[in-house]
């Protein structure tokens, strides 16, 4: 195993932190200032853009810095998941990062589904425009009548009607469905009921939000936050028709794409929450230094010492465990990378949102406020111990593999 990065990674890395420290990481208080005026309250239709978000994405791609996750060296980076995970640490410093290099989820997740898996005609209509930042796109799976950790629970449909697909369902927690530059979803649904195998069962679907019977109900609060511009939203389908054409890969392959999807897609977000727990260590440390109660630096006080000590050994062993699971997607595949995935997305934000805690306690008062982002990255931390499944189903993973390598071990004694 070798984590140490090539010289091609090392330099986007390089560039990448003097970008951020140029032209991002002072923006920063400025972005949030202008989306609150801009995107204040629930009602998405009225949400904008933030013009320096744009801005800045401009400078990112005329410096050569856009797409950074793709592995194409002709439509992105051109680098392995185990160099854009350095990357993408660096993004998670700041909670619009990924946007400036247009290396964002939901979009990243589903550039990769139609980059791996779409058809040429798919890749025309909807790669090319993402991949230049033009369009947003969501992913619809998640259902608020089942129990989605189980994803094989999925309720609404795809049925073929003719030479058209029609679709039906409630979908929700569908990030970026209220984005003014949304335009396309990825909706997954139950297209042959009678598969003997229920991982089988389910299609993929490109669906045009404009298409009729698509109507987005609400966007949906996340501890009182509506996270403008892009929003979590809860979108109905009914009798909705696309052609045949906007089906990706074909009936029954919904579990494998997702898979596919989502297996560089957990690193992207652990990586980013190790940048954001080394942001918040930062933070820490520097108010624990600054401020003096009982004639003492608040970090000599009530053990914050050894809380510190803890907190560096915790983010140094997630950021192994995830630069090993990348290193074993890009050498093994995502299909033999699955317990070091499940584990990272257990591992990973638990280690974020406990270090936050620990930062926020040292800011006292001012760690719940806006004058520093602690509140909003512990809302990232506990929300993405639910995206892409709770702690629960990957520690089951996990747990599975462990009593599958014991079986082997005790058949070959």
């Amino acid at each position: 195993m070798d984590f140490a990065p090539s010289p091609r990674g090392r330099e986007m890395l390089e560039r990448l932190q003097a970008f951020m420290a140029e032209h991002v990481l002072p923006a920063e208080a400025a972005y949030r200032e202008a989306n609150h005026r801009l995107n204040g309250g629930s009602d998405w239709t009225r949400w904008q853009t933030v013009p320096l978000v744009d801005d800045l994405k401009e400078k990112a791609r005329a410096a050569g810095l856009w797409n950074l996750f793709l592995p194409d060296p002709q439509l992105g980076a051109g680098l392995k998941t185990v160099e854009y995970a350095p990357l993408a640490e660096a993004m998670g410093r700041c909670e619009f990062a990924a946007e400036v290099f247009n290396c964002n989820a939901p979009d990243t997740g589903n550039m990769e589904v139609l980059y791996h898996y779409g058809s040429p005609d798919q890749k025309a209509r909807w790669l090319a425009p993402l991949l230049r930042g033009e369009i947003r796109s969501v992913f619809c799976m998640t259902e608020p009548g089942v129990a989605s950790s189980d994803a094989t629970n999925m309720q609404a449909t795809v049925r073929e009607e003719g030479d058209a697909l029609v679709l039906n369902g409630r979908k929700w927690w569908s990030t970026g469905l209220g984005h003014p530059r949304a335009q396309v979803a990825i909706f997954m649904g139950l297209s042959d009921e009678q598969a003997p195998d229920a991982h089988h069962r389910h299609s993929m679907v490109l669906v045009p939000l404009d298409t009729p019977g698509v109507k987005i109900l609400r966007m949906l609060p996340a501890a009182g936050q509506y996270d403008p511009p892009y929003g979590h939203g809860e979108v109905q389908f009914d009798d909705v028709r696309v052609p045949k054409a906007n089906l990706i890969l074909g009936h029954g392959r919904g579990f494998e794409i997702a898979q596919g999807r989502l297996g560089p897609g957990r690193i992207h977000h652990c990586m980013r929450a190790i940048g954001a727990a080394e942001y918040a260590l930062e933070l820490m440390v520097a108010r624990g230094l600054s401020r003096t109660a009982f004639g003492k630096p608040l970090l000599k006080l009530g053990g914050n010492l050894e809380k510190l000590a803890h907190a560096r050994m915790a983010i140094d062993q997630a950021r192994l465990l995830t630069l090993y699971a990348a290193w074993k997607i890009d050498t093994a595949g995502v299909r033999h990378a699955m317990t070091e995935i499940s584990a990272i997305k257990v591992v990973a934000p638990n280690v974020l949102q406990s270090v936050v805690d620990q930062a926020i306690q040292i800011h006292g008062g001012c760690g719940l406020s806006d004058d520093v982002p602690l509140s909003g990255l512990h809302l990232m931390a506990r929300a993405l111990r639910l995206a892409d499944g709770p702690d629960e189903v990957h520690c089951a993973m996990v747990a599975r593999q462990e009593l599958r390598r014991f079986q082997h071990r005790q058949e070959a004694a």
